[in-house]
């Protein structure tokens, strides 16, 4: 297949270990990868915080981007992101009267996957360790973030492609399904109840006794790593396209990510 990736403002900013990590995975499947170049912000922020003729531009310029490019599907290593291109650029143009621009979304929409959702429903990986090569000899937990489980509807597909990975040791989250407190600018907006929020989930991860948690959204294991580190916390955190790109010969590195969080110092 010719896959268009969707790298994501927070991949291509701070993560860029992320998207290559999707390329890998990608081409060691045999699928060819393009990256069509006018790409930018989704728009899931100005959505997201009521700004809908705002976001029309960039919605706009993202559909303009994709639709004009040569590829079978689209992915990008990102729940919250995919969710906005399937749900709300569509709604936007509905809400601002854009018949074309609507029609135009939700063909783009429709063509677009987050990652494990492309790799489980589309290309048939279901055994990482013997399809992909993975390798991973640590103790992870997991986070399923909230546009993932709630608009995505991935279900549990990241969690199985991540206890498929030779070598790893999964350790079950407790409240998995709670939110880590980040949800964008709401982490700026209500910085104490994003802080108390955090401070559940990283109390959560540290009784797991992992080294390391997993989870598909960039922006979320940013956040909860910044929580991590202000705690003194060894534990990291790691995007699921780089545990599924690790293998014996080329490891994925545990040590050195982005750790930040706007939320408040926890205490």
């Amino acid at each position: 297949m010719r896959i268009a990736l969707f790298a994501t403002c927070i991949v291509d900013a701070m993560y860029p270990a992320t998207a290559r990590a999707t390329v890998k995975i990608l081409e060691r499947l045999g699928h060819e990868v393009v990256f069509p170049s006018g790409q930018a912000c989704c728009g899931q922020m100005h959505v997201n915080s009521g700004y809908l003729k705002e976001a029309v531009p960039v919605i706009a310029n993202h559909v303009a981007a994709f639709d004009t490019e040569d590829y079978d599907v689209a992915v990008a290593p990102s729940g919250s992101c995919v969710a906005s291109v399937k749900h709300q650029h569509p709604m936007v143009a509905r809400s601002c009267g854009d018949k074309d621009l609507e029609t135009r979304a939700t063909a783009v929409g429709a063509k677009t996957y987050e990652l494990s959702e492309l790799l489980v429903d589309v290309l048939g990986v279901t055994d990482a360790g013997a399809q992909l090569g993975s390798y991973f000899p640590h103790r992870v937990t997991y986070h399923p973030s909230c546009h993932g489980m709630r608009l995505l509807r991935l279900g549990d597909r990241q969690a199985r492609l991540l206890g498929s990975v030779a070598g790893i040791d999964m350790a079950e989250l407790p409240e998995a399904d709670q939110c880590c407190g980040f949800g964008g600018t709401f982490s700026m907006k209500n910085a104490d109840v994003s802080s108390a929020m955090l401070e559940d989930k990283t109390a959560n991860i540290t009784a797991t006794g992992a080294s390391l948690c997993a989870g598909g959204d960039a922006s979320c294991l940013m956040h909860i790593g910044g929580g991590l580190s202000r705690q003194g916390s060894d534990i990291t955190t790691l995007h699921l396209a780089e545990i599924l790109a690790s293998t014996l010969e080329e490891p994925a590195s545990v040590t050195g990510e982005v750790r930040i969080s706007t939320g408040k110092a926890t205490r």
